[in-house]
Formats: structure tokens, C-alpha cells, sequence
């Protein structure tokens, strides 16, 4: 008859997991609110907020509230906030995302004011400031076709970027996916002697089905088309690795993977090639399938959440920017 100590492991990893504190001891992979950017979305021609219907819990704000929000960022510990404006006009060049009185300028001066020492990015693209919607000015080709103007968008984009620093923006973060987009920028901020402003390049943004509620938010739902003719195929990674090392030689401080979830592979890969710091952001439509499962009973939310930050951290990301920020850094204390 054998021994059953014979036959049995001598190497138990579940010793291990027996108590929170020895789970907590030998976790791989932490979440902290400094690992969170809060997107927040000001509307120069609101009041008061006004809920998004498809987002759950986020609000389009006016611009009054800025310091207010700073305010609750620095008390729940949140790394950061990242700002996207909603202007009262819009015209076929995008005029507005330059307006140094615009709601984005004017929301990064209150916030600064508020919490100087708080992390303050601004997502410089033009589609919030479109009237067609598109994240670049438009074209038409010999053939008629009708298509984003690559390098006219640069100097729009460049000039949007400095508005933004003199505002007192830390970062500066373009996210329209047009080529040389970061050395434009660099070149146009150090011009301005505004050399301390970093760049976070959406270095690897994907053509993506998950970001309806989004342009609801942001009111920038192309008016015909679609942006996959500058945004990446979702079936292409080592592109993405291309992306990634462009914006790295041209001058980028950091990158970042869009959207999260459905990337966590592309997150990994980039992770492996880079020393610069990576970002990921869990988007719109990954917030909206938790909070309309949570809403039905379908999960719990808390702990969903978590797992998916953590999933997001796990696989290289050293900051999350996240709708979830709020909630999740009240529920990690």
C-alpha cells in the first residue's frame, strides 16, 4: 500500500492564498487611484451638468465646475484628469480647438488654479470642434473623393497643443492619428519656449466599435464615413508596434494603447518594446457594458471593475485613463 504523503504535492501554491494578507503580500500586479486618469468632458454652453445618457454616472460639465472636479481628484488620490471640449461653434476647420477662451484653456486655468500640483492632460484632436466631425480637415481629391487633409491638420493640431500648455496643461495628448502629428507638436511647443510640456502620444488607436457613448459625449460623431482610414485596423498588431516607435523618434514622453480591453495583447506587445511610459484607456463603450450588466444584476460591479484594471495593469499599462476612476478609487481607499 503506498503512502499517501508519497503520492501527494509537497508544492501547494493555495498555501498561499489562504488569508487576504498573504494574498495581498504576494500580488503580482497593485491598483492604486494614482494609477487613474479621469476623463472629463466641459461644455462651454451648459449651466449646470448634463447626464449622458449612454454613460451612466458621466456628465457633460460646464466649465464652472472645473475646480470643483480638481478638488475631488486630489481628495480621492486620482493620478490625474485628461479634458476634452465641447465649444458653442463648430466649422469645417476646426477653428475653435485653438480659441485660447475655449472650454478646454479655460478649464485647465481653473483647475490649476484650484490644485496646482494636480496632473492636468488635454486630448488635442479636432473632431470635438468640426462641424463634420472628423478628427482632421478635408480634402477633395482630383476623383472627388473627399478625405482627411493629413498635413494641413498638423498645423491645427500644433496650434491647439500650444493654447493648450499656455493654458498651464502638463501634457498634451493627440489622439486624431495623423502622421507626424508628434513632431509638429514638439516642434511648435519648444518654439514656444514651452519645452516642459510632455507629450502622450494615442500612439496606437484602433478603428473601434467601442466608442459610441464617447461621441456622445464629446458631441463628435462624424457626419458621413468613418475614421478607419486614419485609425488602425483592429486586426493589426505589429502595426501598432510601427505606431508606437514613430511616435517614440519623434519625440513622444509617453504612449498609450486605445481602447483597452479588447487590446490587452497589443498592450503587452508595446510594453515589450518600449522604456517609455504606456497608457491605456479603458473607453466608452467598455464603461457602458459594465454598468448596463451591473445595472441588470448581471455582475457585480465593484469587483468586475477591479479585475478588468488590474487586467488592463497586468498586461503593462502604468496608468489607466478610466471612466471607472471615480468609483474605483473610493473602492480602493
Amino acid at each position: 500500500m503506498l503512502c499517501s504523503a508519497a503520492v501527494f504535492p509537497t508544492k501547494r501554491p493555495r498555501r498561499l492564498r489562504r488569508s487576504p494578507a498573504l494574498r495581498a503580500l504576494v500580488r503580482e500586479t497593485t491598483l492604486h487611484p494614482g494609477d487613474f486618469i479621469l476623463p472629463l468632458f466641459f461644455n462651454e454652453a451648459l449651466d449646470a451638468p448634463r447626464p449622458i445618457g449612454t454613460m451612466p454616472g458621466v456628465s457633460q460639465l460646464p466649465v464652472s465646475a472645473a475646480a470643483a472636479q480638481a478638488r475631488l481628484c486630489k481628495e480621492l488620490g486620482i493620478g490625474g484628469t485628461i479634458l476634452f471640449g465641447l465649444p458653442r461653434t463648430k466649422d469645417a476647420a476646426g477653428t475653435s480647438a485653438y480659441d485660447p477662451d475655449g472650454p478646454v484653456p479655460r478649464a485647465v486655468k481653473a483647475m490649476k488654479e484650484a490644485v496646482p500640483e494636480l496632473l492636468v492632460i488635454t486630448d488635442v484632436c479636432v473632431d470635438e470642434y468640426t462641424d463634420h466631425g472628423h478628427c482632421g480637415l478635408l480634402r477633395q481629391d482630383a476623383s472627388g473623393a473627399v478625405d482627411v487633409d493629413n498635413d494641413a491638420t498638423l498645423e491645427v493640431l500644433a496650434r491647439a497643443a500650444v493654447v493648450h500648455a499656455k493654458a498651464g496643461a502638463d501634457v498634451v495628448a493627440p489622439s486624431d492619428m495623423m502622421d507626424g502629428r508628434v513632431a509638429a507638436i514638439r516642434r511648435a511647443l519648444d518654439a514656444e519656449a514651452l519645452t516642459g510640456t510632455a507629450i502622450l502620444s494615442y500612439a496606437v488607436k484602433y478603428a473601434s466599435g467601442f466608442y459610441g457613448p464617447f461621441r456622445e459625449a464629446a458631441d463628435c460623431a462624424p457626419k458621413f464615413g468613418d475614421r478607419a482610414g486614419y485609425q488602425m485596423d483592429p486586426g493589426n498588431a505589429r502595426e501598432g508596434l510601427r505606431e508606437a516607435a514613430l511616435d517614440e523618434e519623434e519625440g513622444a514622453d509617453m504612449l498609450m494603447v486605445k481602447p483597452a480591453l479588447a487590446y490587452l495583447d497589443v498592450i503587452a506587445r508595446v510594453r515589450e518594446v518600449t522604456t517609455l511610459p504606456l497608457g491605456a484607456y479603458n473607453v466608452s463603450g467598455e464603461y457602458a457594458m459594465i454598468k448596463a450588466a451591473a445595472e441588470r444584476g448581471m455582475i457585480d460591479e465593484k469587483r468586475a471593475v477591479i479585475e478588468l484594471l488590474t487586467s488592463i495593469r497586468r498586461a503593462g499599462a502604468d496608468f489607466i485613463l478610466t471612466y471607472h476612476a471615480l468609483d474605483a478609487a473610493r473602492w480602493l481607499g
